[in-house]
């Protein structure tokens, strides 16, 4: 089961590459295991040129290594809080992809401006507030994963609707059911975030019709959803 998983990990942090969301050691997926509640992860400055499956190392949800020669990501602690404050999901993508980070630098949510957004996110894609000084002294990683609860729990928003957020200052974290699926609404984040800056680059008022974000929400994500094949 654990190699099986190592794999299908291994494969995901690939794919980060060959969608060119990172550069260097930058990002990072992990997924779940919900029977045995086992987490596996990157390790910790590997370039994805050198990595192998056996690289990959599995903790628990303390943070604790269960198999593995390597020390874990650092953004280990972030993924560990969101499996536990977002039960439904199974796999996590951290980058630095350009676009998305430069809305996180800004602080600022990515607005809903077109179906291609409002295909796979049902609203703006939050970005969390500043850290406060106790929060980046302590335990930071921890704490960036408390700051993602945080920002989701005030605004009532459903991480399955909405697999994806802005630190501030840092960059985009995604999820899904898996880490393919976490992949991929990675690449859709980074894509509706370079959309969107175009959009305003060209008109500072664009804005999209509340009808129509929940159109094309509701056609794929709703309880009629029609969407693809059944």
């Amino acid at each position: 089961m654990l190699e099986e998983l190592k794999e299908k990990v291994l494969k995901a942090n690939l794919d980060l590459v060959k969608y060119g969301l990172v550069l260097f050691t930058w990002g990072n997926v992990s997924e779940i295991d919900k029977k045995s509640c086992l987490v596996a992860i990157k390790p910790s400055g590997v370039d994805y040129s050198e990595m192998k499956a056996e690289d990959i190392v599995i903790v628990d949800l303390d943070g604790k290594i269960v198999e593995g020669r390597l020390r874990p990501s650092s953004d280990t602690p972030t993924h560990l809080v969101l499996y536990k404050a977002f039960p439904e999901i199974g796999g996590i993508v951290h980058t630095h992809s350009t676009y998305a980070v430069a809305w996180a630098q800004a602080g600022k949510d990515i607005p809903t401006l077109g179906t291609t957004h409002a295909d796979y996110f049902h609203g703006c894609i939050p970005c969390t507030q500043d850290m406060v000084k106790a929060q980046i002294e302590g335990d930071y990683e921890e704490e960036t994963g408390k700051i993602i609860t945080e920002r989701f729990r005030n605004a009532n928003l459903n991480p399955i609707h909405t697999p994806g957020v802005l630190v501030k200052s840092h960059g985009p974290f995604t999820w899904g059911k898996d880490a393919d699926e976490a992949v991929y609404h990675s690449v859709v984040l980074e894509e509706v975030a370079k959309m969107a800056y175009l959009t305003k680059e060209l008109n500072p008022e664009a804005e999209m019709k509340d009808g129509l974000i929940e159109k094309h929400f509701s056609r794929k994500h709703g309880p009629k959803a029609y969407y693809g094949q059944r």
